[in-house]
């Protein structure tokens, strides 16, 4: 008798997996080389036309004067807002309760930088206009997310966003952009980046999220502020010898995916619909902004991942490596989609899709 595959387990062995560009290995780094000539000269300590050229290309998408390369967007995040402080002469910021500065880097810019946030908004809705009128203290720094990730990715509509940036202007409030998936929200808002981020003091990108590099992030803004995160980026360890093999994949890589946004946007919305044609089961949002979504069960995860698995193993599709317990009767796990979903053949998915409403029904 076999022994019972773990939801990881089946996820991996499907011969069809929904999300993202493909599997995390060795070959997204051959990929990113392959053109690349041996003889290029690496990066040394922050200097060098690899790592040079790089920023000032990405400056310039993102509608910069410059930006710089760091290893992690968790380093460049809290040395953007320790900047912001320190110039405004205030200890105070104020972000969302689901800011991933907030549930996921163990307190470091409080325990680091002995930087307060304020927690704007609840936690299952966008932070409005409203809530930033009504912080009753100085703030150095707002910061803001697009989209929302651990509410599914939502998104503020764009003259929300322009009207709180208007605001903190005529307010001297610094307005910082959390864009990690700056690029999945553009087909939505049918804007640049540059345009985007006009409308903020500092900006954060991951090089690894939809972009799908190995690892990096850019922090972009003024020349004296990009200046002033190298000499913090320094202090924090993160200008290794050279980052060459982080930034050279993040170019290949952001050169052949940003165009497809718009695509992966649509994809994405198709797919809702035929979560959201199953027997419990649902969608955050229901129509996806991004290229990203939640999706939610109105079973126990104890009950879904038995369904989740049997769907690997007969239809040889993998929706999900894991699932995120959010009730006694609830579960749910996130979605991204990438280069992999456009090469699924639609009979595949709706084949797919009417096992896994007959599979939920029978729980």
């Amino acid at each position: 008798m076999h022994e019972q595959k773990t939801l990881l387990e089946a996820y991996n062995s499907a011969s069809i997996q929904l999300a993202g560009h493909g599997k995390r290995d060795v070959e997204v780094l051959k990929h990113a080389f392959a053109d690349i000539a041996g003889d290029l000269s690496s990066d040394m300590y922050g200097s060098g036309a690899v790592i040079e050229d790089f920023q000032a290309e990405m400056a310039g998408v993102l509608g910069k004067e410059a930006s710089v390369f760091f290893p992690s967007g968790t380093m460049a995040q809290q040395i953007a807002l320790r900047i912001w402080s320190d110039r405004k002469g205030l200890k105070t910021v104020a972000y969302h309760p689901l800011c991933h500065l907030e549930i996921h880097e163990q307190d470091g810019l409080k325990e680091l930088h002995h930087i307060k946030p304020i927690l704007l908004a609840d936690k299952d809705r966008l932070i409005t206009l409203d809530d930033v009128r009504s912080i009753g203290e100085d703030i150095a720094c707002l910061l803001l997310e697009l989209p929302q990730r651990e509410i599914g990715g939502q998104l503020p509509e764009y003259a929300e966003l322009e009207a709180i940036s208007a605001y903190c202007r005529e307010q001297g409030i610094i307005l910082h952009l959390d864009g990690a998936r700056l690029f999945e929200v553009l087909p939505y808002y049918g804007k640049t980046a540059a345009e985007v981020c006009a409308l903020f003091d500092s900006v954060y990108i991951s090089l690894y999220k939809g972009i799908g590099g190995i690892a990096g992030a850019i922090l972009a803004g003024s020349e004296d502020f990009t200046e002033e995160s190298k000499i913090w980026k320094r202090r924090h360890g993160g200008d290794l010898i050279s980052l060459y093999p982080y930034i050279l994949p993040a170019q290949v890589y952001f050169r052949q995916r940003a165009g497809k946004m718009g695509q992966y946007y649509e994809d994405a919305k198709e797919l809702a619909a035929l979560f959201n044609g199953c027997s419990k089961v649902s969608t955050l949002p229901q129509v996806p902004v991004s290229n990203m979504f939640h999706v939610h069960f109105a079973l126990s995860k104890a009950q879904v991942e038995p369904v989740l698995i049997r769907l690997s193993q007969q239809a040889g599709v993998g929706l999900a490596a894991r699932l995120k317990e959010t009730g006694l009767d609830s579960c749910s796990y996130e979605l991204s989609i990438g280069d992999l979903y456009s090469g699924i053949p639609k009979a595949k998915l709706k084949e797919t899709f009417e096992l896994l409403d007959r599979l939920l029904q029978e729980v």
